[in-house]
């Protein structure tokens, strides 16, 4: 794993050294994703820069050092990210007969660009990445982004350069003015806890989308296609759905996840995997650990606050697999001192509370490996959100209320507060009791009123009219409000399944994962998000995914292969933190001094009144 940067000048004219000055400061501020080694090329005449920050993990030796050159000398290569099919793609390109000086996947991607183009070898590449390519003889330079966004990519223009980098940190590093706010992303983000894309939080500076190649020649305009798109995926699931028995997909299941396990498990350094105790960290967990002669390594962390502790069940998971496993319960004070290093970490706005505890486990982990598998994914493809579960019947029992009725009800709901709910279901059967019921009584309130498109819309926003609180931000279409959209979809869960993988998915959970595991330089690989096993799960029917009222039925049903359900079924949790209890106590002062209307009335970004 490493962090990209690097520009083109629009008007050529820097020196070598200039480019090169400038380069190296941008791959320094990435150091923390590739404290390995650094590597700068330059090209003064076209004005193009390239950077290069290393976390050596396959071939450790300085061949597998970056920009690295093909072998024929036309292209050049600054990648972040994994490929997991690299052995066959070498000997595909030995067979071409183009040859090799180390064993690294960099070098693959680079004698392919070379062999097959740019787009040819996206198209074969199993594995998660970034990367920018310059192709010496025709002057153009791609930008491409794995097909789940699992690895990050920034671009955009800034002080007449093109830039790119894995992270805004290096882009911001850059000489002369600094890139102005964006007011319409500020307003994005106070909705939905984190800057959708295209957008990043400054103005002109994008997102790369998933899936996608961006060509920039020389002197001219920038050209996207997507070589590989969740729309066709979807299309051709429709055309074409999985007509298995419950057995035979099983089994499929089974097989396409060891494979993308075990390609996953080939590295020259330590690794592990994290494990929560849930079905996806599980179920990753099992397939690592029944493709292992030697314990595997598990990691997990703890917390004292019994509501939000998953680490009992992460022991009992793994005490059954045989794993090597390694705790860590956090103090609500360790917790909390993380919070200081968020804006370093994230670059952008970033609310998502789960971001503290993926950081503290990271930390912990790279104690003792440098790669750790995750199970980020199951929910999205296999129907794991409480939304899916949940949405479809509440969105029918609502619409059998008359109107007048869904405000009053509505009203009465938001009458009390989330904590006097919560007391409230404390009479009810802890086993039949929901967690966080305050919030989502007050969450039921907020869609009585709303068909299934503004019914998902309040359950994905924190704040629906989030454009009212910042100043100069309008209301703007997203695709959360595209009716012609939905009635693509026969079934609103699995509408709700596409919106997450474009959105939800790569801006906030992989962008979590990503930026706290880089933090630490860490690499985390995420197996159930082989792009095979996500076209796979979309030809999947319904019924392979929620049966007899649970989620992720046929991930179940192959972890159960390896796990007692036992061990394992239990309501869903999430993964954070009491951000309730802290506002409300220790970081009482704190918050209240952010909120001051007169401290935000002189910043001049948000509105103090509503």
């Amino acid at each position: 794993m490493c962090g990209i940067a690097g520009f083109i000048e629009l008007r050529p004219g820097s020196s070598a050294q200039a480019l090169e000055t400038c380069a190296v400061a941008m791959a320094q501020t990435l150091r923390h994703r590739g404290p390995d080694g650094s590597g700068v090329w330059v090209d003064a005449e076209a004005g193009v820069a390239i950077g290069h920050r290393r976390l050596a993990i396959i071939d450790l030796s300085p061949q597998g050092a970056q920009p690295m050159v093909s072998g024929c000398g036309r292209f050049v290569l600054s990648y972040n990210g994994e490929i997991y099919n690299a052995p066959e793609l070498r000997a595909e390109l030995e067979q071409a007969g183009r040859s090799f000086r180390g064993h690294s996947d960099t070098e693959v991607i680079v004698e392919g660009c070379a062999q097959w183009g740019v787009e040819a070898t996206l198209s074969r590449l199993i594995g998660m990445f970034a990367f920018a390519a310059w192709n010496r003889e025709r002057r153009v330079l791609s930008l491409a982004r794995d097909r789940l966004g699992i690895k990050p990519l920034y671009w955009g223009r800034l002080n007449g350069r093109l830039v790119f980098a894995s992270e805004l940190k290096a882009i911001t590093e850059l000489p002369g003015p600094k890139p102005e706010l964006d007011r319409q992303a500020l307003a994005a983000f106070l909705r939905l806890s984190y800057v959708p894309a295209p957008m990043s939080i400054y103005a002109g500076i994008e997102k790369l989308a998933p899936g996608t190649v961006l060509s920039i020649p020389a002197g001219g305009e920038p050209e996207a296609r997507a070589y590989w798109s969740l729309d066709e995926v979807v299309a051709e699931a429709q055309h074409k759905p999985l007509e298995e028995s419950d057995q035979e997909a099983a089994d499929v299941l089974d097989d396409l996840l060891g494979d993308a396990v075990r390609r996953r498990m080939v590295s020259d350094v330590p690794l592990g995997a994290f494990l929560s105790g849930g079905i996806d960290s599980s179920t990753v967990a099992a397939l690592m650990q029944a493709a292992s002669s030697n314990a595997v390594r598990t990691f997990s962390i703890g917390f004292h606050e019994e509501a939000y502790n998953e680490a009992t069940h992460a022991k009992a998971v793994a005490e059954h697999l045989g794993t090597e496993h390694t705790e860590l319960y956090v103090s609500a004070e360790q917790a909390r001192a993380v919070i200081p290093e968020l804006p370093a970490i994230y670059d952008e706005p970033f609310a998502d509370s789960s971001q503290i505890p993926t950081f503290l486990v990271s930390r912990m982990t790279r104690d003792h490996v440098t790669v750790a598998l995750s199970g980020d994914g199951g929910d999205e493809l296999f129907a794991g959100y409480n939304r899916y579960l949940q949405g479809a019947q509440i969105a029918r029992a609502i619409g059998l209320l008359p109107q007048a009725m869904r405000k009053v009800a509505a009203r009465a709901l938001v009458a009390l507060p989330p904590a006097a709910w919560d007391q409230l279901f404390g009479l009810v059967p802890e086993n039949r009791r929901p967690r966080l019921a305050g919030d989502k009584v007050h969450k039921l309130a907020g869609v009585l009123g709303e068909d299934e498109v503004g019914f998902y819309r309040e359950l994905i926003s924190q704040w629906d009219g989030a454009w009212e609180l910042v100043k100069g931000a309008a209301r703007s279409q997203e695709i959360f409000d595209d009716q012609d959209l939905r009635r693509r979809f026969a079934d609103n869960v699995e509408w709700m399944q596409y919106l997450d993988t474009l959105t939800y998915l790569p801006d906030d959970i992989l962008t979590k994962v990503d930026r706290a595991s880089m933090a630490v330089s860490l690499e985390a690989r995420v197996p159930i998000l082989d792009h095979r096993v996500v076209e796979f799960a979309w030809r999947l029917p319904k019924r392979f995914k929620i049966r007899e009222g649970k989620g992720k039925w046929l991930l179940r049903q192959v972890l159960s292969r390896y796990v007692p359900a036992t061990l394992v079924e239990r309501p869903k949790m999430g993964f954070g933190v009491p951000v309730d209890a802290w506002l409300r106590g220790p970081l009482k002062g704190w918050a209240d001094d952010l909120l001051e209307p007169g401290a935000m009335e002189r910043a001049g970004w948000l509105d103090p009144e509503p």
